[in-house]
């Protein structure tokens, strides 16, 4: 019994690491994704047309899972408000302020600035959830947003157009707001039901879009509509999936500052894919992102 216990915690807080770190890597390619479809659909249908089909891949998965009706409950009336909050907020807003902001900014930048979110949850879970505010979480939380800092001070474009730079903290906020309320939801609810209900509320959210999706659609290529299914299917299903997976298993705090290795990557898979070259200060400034990570998921 007792070397089922020792052996449990590495094997959970394995697990745990591998699904952020899947989440991270989904999350920065959704950043160069949005970029490249900026020219060809416009914010709100793109949101409207990432959650719609994010919601369907998911509600997809939870009928494959409906044998096992044990792990599936229905959310009780406490739980709707934190879920709408959280739908409304990281997926709908969230969504149409970073779609709308990416037209204005290159990739890398737009992750960036959204990335001063683990911050605001660490201080927002700390207050709101009673995670405290440990030593290494702070120290790590400083370090990656002198990083970011550091970033942003080296942009491919050398420039941050105004509008864009508010659409991204508005970005940043409701996804910092997000995470804090679907914190409590997943010690009742399964990550993937909140996932899923989450995003379908996010869809509801950007209906008034539906018809300049279709008019837009209509003029896509096959490629465009590719990569809009590849947000919805990646990104936005799996990567939301796998969010909410190690959220259940850690804190808030930790789980806020491990995404700041998200902009990193995001500033690297811009590189490669659209050509927007970061300078050696920007990879400092990842290198310190990365510490930042490091320091802040450390146990002891």
């Amino acid at each position: 019994m007792s070397v089922t216990t020792a052996t449990e915690a590495p094997a959970r807080i394995g697990l745990a690491a591998g699904a952020a770190a899947v989440t991270v890597v989904l999350w920065a390619s959704s950043f160069v994704a949005i970029r490249h479809l900026g020219s060809q659909i416009s914010a709100g249908p793109l949101s409207l047309a990432r959650l719609g089909l994010g919601s369907v891949f998911l509600g997809a998965l939870l009928l494959r899972r409906r044998q096992h009706p044990v792990v599936r409950r229905w959310p009780a009336g406490r739980d709707w408000l934190p879920l709408i909050a959280c739908g409304v907020l990281w997926f709908g807003v969230y969504n149409l302020a970073l779609n709308e902001a990416e037209r204005r900014l290159d990739a890398g930048t737009a992750a960036m600035l959204v990335h001063i979110a683990p911050l605001l949850i660490a201080v927002l879970a700390g207050i709101g959830l009673g995670e405290g505010f440990p030593r290494q979480l702070v120290i790590g939380g400083l370090v990656a947003f002198a990083g970011i800092v550091v970033i942003g001070t080296s942009t491919s474009s050398g420039r941050a157009e105004t509008w864009g730079v508010v659409l991204c903290v508005i970005a940043a906020i409701s996804y910092a707001v997000g995470v804090v309320t679907q914190k409590p939801l997943l010690s009742r609810l399964p990550a993937a039901e909140v996932t899923w209900l989450a995003c379908t509320i996010g869809a509801v959210v950007c209906l008034p879009y539906a018809p300049t999706l279709v008019d837009e659609l209509q003029l896509a290529d096959a490629s465009t509509v590719w990569w809009v299914v590849y947000l919805a299917a990646f990104p936005t299903a799996l990567g939301f999936t796998t969010w909410a997976f190690a959220l259940r298993r850690t804190s808030a705090g930790r789980m806020g500052i491990t995404v700041y290795a998200v902009p990193v990557v995001a500033v690297l898979l811009a590189w490669l894919a659209l050509g927007e070259t970061p300078t050696p200060l920007a990879f400092a400034g990842g290198a310190l992102c990365l510490a930042g990570v490091a320091i802040s998921r450390r146990t002891t």
